[in-house]
C-alpha cells in the first residue's frame, strides 16, 4: 500500500479543503469492510481447528495476532508438519508490512499516545486501506476506528464459531476451506498492485512460493519467497541504470 499525498499537509496533516466527507459514509464504508472480511475468520477457525491447534490457540491466534495472513501461514505450516520456529518466521514476516503502516498512519491519525498501543493492534491492511482514502483527519479517525473495531469484533467471533464447527464440517482440505486464507489475501493484495514492478515482485514471489514447496521444510517457501522484493529491485535498477547509461551516451554522441 502506497500513501497517496492529494489532500495533505506538509506534516502529513489532511488538507480541510480537501473536501468533507459526511460521517455517515465513512461509517458506512468502514463497516462493509470490516463486516467482509470479518466473516472469513470462520474460514481460519476451521482451518486452524482442522490443522490440529486447539480450541484456546486459535482463538488466541486471533485476539494477539489479528492478522490474517499471518495467521493462515502459521497454521498452514504447522498443519504441513513445518518446524513450529520456520512457521513463527514466515508469519512474522508477512506481518512485518503493518510495521510500515504504522508509520504512515501515526501521521494522519495523531492519535494521543495513551491510546497509540491499543490502536497498534488494529494497524492492518483494511484499516490502512480505509484511512488512506479519507479526505480529513477527523474522517481517517472515524474510518479506522469503526473498521478496526467492526473487525476485530467479527474476525474473533467467527474464529470462534469456525474452530467450535470444525468437528462438524469434518475433513477440511475436502470442503477446500484450506484456499480460504491465500484467497482472502489475494483478494486484499490485487488491488494494491499498480505498477509493473509491483505485479513482477507478486508474480515472482508467487513462482518463488511454489516452486520451492515440494523441495523445502513447510514454511521456508514462504521466507524464501521474500526474496522476490530485493531480486526484482536489483533487476529493475540494473535496467533502469542502463536505460540512463544509453540515453547519455547517445546525447554526448550527437554532441
Amino acid at each position: 500500500m502506497r500513501a497517496g499525498t492529494e489532500g495533505t499537509g506538509p506534516e502529513g496533516e489532511r488538507d480541510p479543503e480537501a473536501g468533507e466527507k459526511p460521517d455517515s459514509a465513512v461509517v458506512r464504508d468502514a463497516l462493509g469492510v470490516g463486516i467482509a472480511v470479518g466473516l472469513s475468520g470462520f474460514a481460519f477457525g476451521v482451518t486452524s481447528a482442522g490443522g490440529g491447534l486447539s480450541l484456546l490457540q486459535t482463538c488466541a491466534l486471533s485476539l494477539l495476532v489479528f492478522t490474517g495472513a499471518s495467521q493462515f501461514a502459521l497454521v498452514g505450516a504447522l498443519a504441513a508438519g513445518g518446524n513450529p520456529l520456520t512457521a513463527a518466521a514466515g508469519a512474522f514476516f508477512l506481518g512485518v508490512r503493518n510495521t510500515f503502516y504504522g508509520l504512515r498512519l501515526s501521521q494522519l491519525l495523531a492519535l494521543p499516545r495513551a491510546v497509540r498501543p491499543f490502536a497498534a493492534q488494529w494497524v492492518i491492511d483494511e484499516t490502512t486501506a480505509v484511512t488512506l482514502a479519507q479526505p480529513t483527519r477527523r474522517a481517517a479517525r472515524i474510518g479506522f476506528t469503526v473498521t478496526g473495531l467492526s473487525l476485530y469484533l467479527l474476525w474473533n467471533l467467527t474464529t470462534l464459531l469456525g474452530a467450535l464447527g470444525a468437528k462438524a464440517i469434518g475433513d477440511t482440505d475436502a470442503w477446500g476451506l484450506d484456499a480460504a486464507g491465500p484467497a482472502v489475501f489475494l483478494a486484499l493484495l490485487a488491488p494494491m498492485l499498480t505498477t509493473i514492478t509491483e505485479r513482477a515482485v507478486a508474480a515472482l514471489a508467487v513462482l518463488l512460493g511454489l516452486g520451492l514447496l515440494p523441495v523445502l521444510p513447510a514454511g521456508v517457501p514462504v521466507l524464501a519467497a521474500a526474496l522476490a522484493a530485493p531480486i526484482t529491485l536489483y533487476v529493475a535498477g540494473r535496467r533502469h541504470g542502463g536505460t540512463r547509461n544509453d540515453t547519455q551516451e547517445t546525447q554526448e554522441e550527437d554532441r
